[in-house]
């Protein structure tokens, strides 16, 4: 076979790209299976959490309240984590966010299987596990773009980001399993054992940076990693801030994005975290494993289109790609409640996440492309500050109104308007022009 049509070939087959992937870069494996073990443990426990809620509570405000107080620290921690992420070792703040997170899964767990837990004590809980995510987001953020390079960012992100979405396809349904037939105790102490295996996984990644960061034989080994890991930043992190936001206004792509985003995802989080949950075990009685079934099939439409993606190394027109995915997602939630049967509804989950993979894919792809490695830690805590600032809330709005008018009303009422901010900015020459 001749150069050209082994080139051929290999676009043609996504799958012997995602291999060379473990060939060609020794740190991507551990970064990879670490996001993996430690997404599904995630993905078990946004399934429990909300049927544990309604279950001791049947309170759309109360979920609302138990999410805003999981964002509130979050969003608080964001504009200094990228400064933190940005002057210090990403890796070892990863390491030190998924040990703390695993003492919190094991307090819930323990306290969960022996009943003492309470609503303010999940509360409590809540609270310092988003302060934790705060932090370890952005350096996640930061880390995959230092690993994925410009010769492996299409297939790094795509295989990521299905990998991720194939979870989707066994985790839901495992936390619907197991606080159906066993305990929702046992599912968030599945969730902890995970970032112990995410822990392990990351001692490796730093050691595979550290051979491909540093020079052989160096007696400042350890030093030049973290130079590597950390680059120079400002003196504070107010300038950080700063600093993050003039990378962002160089680009309308992103900063538009972003400020629709954080609108957007008032709309769209308080009705998937909320309301669709309550929308399955409260208004139709379904088990709580046809919930669990309709996430995973949420996974099953993401995977189908990051395949479809990835068959191509470059793609024109990606605005409207982009928005042309978030307004799909949307239209499949603002039908959801007029479906009265669940194997339709299962069916609209998968459109709403086949449009949302395909959003995600080339958000995450531009950011890599445009944004400048030493900043990276600023603009990744600018762009999830802006999509979760509101966020809070968004989830306190959503949980009152679905109280006062309904959940149904409420549903039609925010997809809508996520349908609206989409097509509204889609209409911005700077969007719908982005290649």
């Amino acid at each position: 076979m001749n150069p050209v049509t082994a080139t051929e070939s290999a676009r043609r087959n996504p799958m012997r790209n995602f291999a060379a992937l473990f060939a060609n870069s020794r740190a991507f494996p551990y970064l990879w299976l670490g996001n993996l073990i430690s997404f599904l443990g995630s993905s078990v426990t946004m399934v429990i959490l909300p049927v544990l809620v309604y279950s001791m509570t049947g309170s759309t405000k109360t979920m609302g309240f138990v999410m805003a107080i999981y964002m509130l620290p979050n969003v608080i921690m964001l504009p200094i984590s990228g400064h933190i992420v940005d002057r210090y070792d990403r890796v070892k703040i990863m390491m030190a966010a998924d040990i703390a997170r695993f003492v919190i899964m094991v307090a819930i767990a323990v306290f969960s299987l022996i009943g003492i837990l309470s609503i303010p004590l999940l509360y409590v809980f809540m609270g310092f596990y988003g302060l934790l995510d705060g932090l370890f987001r952005p350096a996640y953020s930061a880390t995959q773009a230092t690993v994925f390079t410009a010769d492996i960012r299409i297939a790094a992100n795509s295989l990521t980001q299905m990998s991720t979405q194939t979870v989707r396809l066994i985790g839901p349904s495992l936390g619907g399993l197991l606080v159906t037939h066993l305990s929702a105790g046992i599912g968030f102490g599945i969730d902890a054992f995970t970032y112990v295996i995410s822990l392990y996984c990351l001692i490796y990644l730093r050691k595979a940076l550290m051979l491909r960061l540093q020079p052989k034989h160096s007696a400042d080994s350890v030093h030049t990693l973290e130079a590597a890991a950390a680059p120079a930043a400002a003196p504070n992190w107010i300038d950080d801030f700063k600093e993050g936001i003039a990378v962002l206004r160089s680009h309308p792509w992103l900063w538009i994005t972003i400020i629709t985003f954080s609108f957007f995802n008032i709309c769209y989080a308080g009705v998937t975290s909320i309301l669709i949950p309550w929308l399955f075990k409260v208004h139709h009685g379904w088990p709580p494993y046809v919930y669990g079934l309709a996430v995973t099939c949420s996974g099953a439409g993401a995977i189908i289109a990051g395949l479809l993606y990835s068959l191509r190394q470059k793609w024109t027109h990606r605005g409207i790609m982009a928005y042309g995915g978030v307004i799909l997602s949307c239209l499949a939630l603002f039908l959801m409640p007029f479906i009265p049967n669940a194997a339709a509804a299962i069916a609209l989950f998968a459109v709403e996440g086949f449009g949302l993979m395909i959003f995600g894919l080339i958000w995450e792809i531009s950011l890599q492309e445009l944004v400048p490695q030493e900043a990276f830690g600023r603009v990744a805590s600018l762009d999830l500050l802006g999509s979760f600032a509101l966020l809070p809330v968004g989830y306190i709005t959503v949980g009152w109104l679905a109280d006062l008018i309904g959940g149904i009303p409420t549903i039609a009422i925010f997809s809508g308007l996520g349908l609206l901010c989409a097509a509204f900015v889609l209409s911005i020459p700077a969007i719908r022009k982005f290649q």
